[in-house]
Formats: structure tokens, sequence, C-alpha cells
């Protein structure tokens, strides 16, 4: 059975707290497909083949550009001896022009009754390092919008935060559409970043649309990403470089379960 892509018109904000105050909020295309299905796509858009807009596996699951993506996710709960999820919806921000980054993509994990029951946050920093994070509730529970999952930061992202503090998620999926929300806690501020936006069928229409209100793909999420870095420094913001960071020891992290 074929199963086709949605777009997901999304709107990311992030607002940082503490002494150096800084917040900005941007429209981004996403895309929602389940990696393991034959999917019907429109003309302008392909899996795993060059195209204006594609989606390729070794986008994900592993070190980025090399990855083995919904299999290497299966592999990792075989690792942490955890069941397999029954179906996987990755949203992420597709290819534009051969060209993709993805601060942040997060695969949906559905049990035998097609309930939602563990997410997984996979964060890739401009340095080129990722790591994911394991979103469950206590015996993978159905996970529903009010519910909240704190694990400990791990990743060097921001070169102008520490890799100190948590990150708590919580998540809404819904046909219609999807939302993300990642508080950030430190001892010294920390930051909100959400992500939400309507879901619809991907279309050639909808893809040139959304090039035309957004070129260049995720190259403009990039070059926002330096705008605010630039902002930060001019702020007087502490810069860490990344070589002094250390990289997680596993893939994987898992929440704090309470």
């Amino acid at each position: 059975m074929t199963q086709t892509v949605d777009h997901v018109a999304g709107h990311t904000f992030h607002g940082r707290k503490g002494a150096i105050e800084n917040a900005f909020r941007y429209s981004v295309d996403y895309i929602l497909l389940n990696p393991e299905r034959d999917l019907t796509t429109p003309a302008l858009f392909s899996v795993n083949r060059a195209n204006l807009a594609n989606w390729r596996s070794q986008d994900h699951g592993g070190e980025p550009g090399q990855g083995d993506g919904a299999a290497w996710l299966r592999a990792r709960f075989d690792q942490l001896q955890v069941a397999q999820p029954a179906r996987l919806m990755l949203l992420t921000q597709p290819r534009v022009l051969g060209h993709v980054f993805n601060p942040v993509s997060f695969w949906f994990c559905f049990d035998g009754q097609d309930v939602l029951n563990a997410v997984v946050a996979e964060v890739t920093n401009t340095y080129g390092t990722r790591h994911s994070y394991l979103c469950h509730k206590p015996g993978f529970a159905p996970i529903e919008v009010t519910d909240r999952m704190v694990a400990d930061k791990l990743l060097h992202v921001s070169p102008f935060q520490k890799i100190e503090g948590s990150y708590t998620f919580r998540f809404d999926y819904r046909p219609e559409r999807v939302g993300v929300w990642i508080e950030y806690t430190r001892p010294e501020g920390g930051l909100i970043a959400t992500l939400t936006g309507t879901r619809r069928p991907l279309t050639n229409r909808v893809i040139l649309w959304s090039l035309l209100r957004r070129p260049f793909g995720a190259r403009r999420t990039f070059a926002l990403i330096i705008w605010q870095a630039l902002k930060l420094w001019v702020k007087k913001a502490t810069f860490r470089p990344f070589r002094t960071a250390p990289v997680p020891d596993q893939p994987v992290s898992r929440v704090r379960l309470r």
C-alpha cells in the first residue's frame, strides 16, 4: 500500500531567557512521511533521488549524510531493549536543490493500536554532530498533548549555551496539525523553542509556492541561524567553541522517567 507525503506549513519560535535575551519567529516548510512505505509523490518531489525537492534516507539515523534512516532507528530500539514501533512517521525539512540542514527532526513512533507512544528528537548542530533523545512515558503509555518529558542536555548545540541543564518536550500529533514544544532550562536561564503547523498533502503547487515565499529551503534556515548568532555576539553573549565540547558517548539517550 502506498502513502502520500504531507507538507507542514510551520512556524518556529525561539525565545532566549536570562541576562541576554533574544527572540525570533520564522515560517518554515517541513514534510511528514512514512520512510518505510512506498510513497506517492508529486513530480517535483522524489525519495532517494535528485529533484527540485527530495528526501534521502541517508540524511537521518547515524552521522549526517551517512545515515541509514529507519533501519538505524530500529537498531537503536533493539539495543535499548524496548519494543519496536509498529509505524514510524518522520517530520523533517526536505532537501531543496540538493541541500539540507535540519537542526532537529522528529520520529513519531506508534504502537500496534496506532497510538503515539514515543518520539525521537534527532538533533544536529551546525558542526555536523548529532544526538537523539528518546521521549516516552513510563511503560510507553500513550503520549498526550499535556504530557511533559524531561531529558538531560548532552549535545553541544549553540556556541552561546553550555552543555548543562535539561530539555522538557511536549508533542501534539493530529491528522490536521503537528506541534512540538521544547523548553531548555539551565541555572542561568534557557530558552523556549516551538514548531507548529498545519498538515496537507504535498503537491507541486505547494512546493513551488513554498519556494517562492521561502526560497532555498534549508539554506535559508542555516542563514537565519547565522544571523541570530551574530545578534547574540553583538549583545556580548559568551561564545564557546565546539572544540571544547564533549561528544555524547551514545547516539541515543532517554528521558528521565518520573
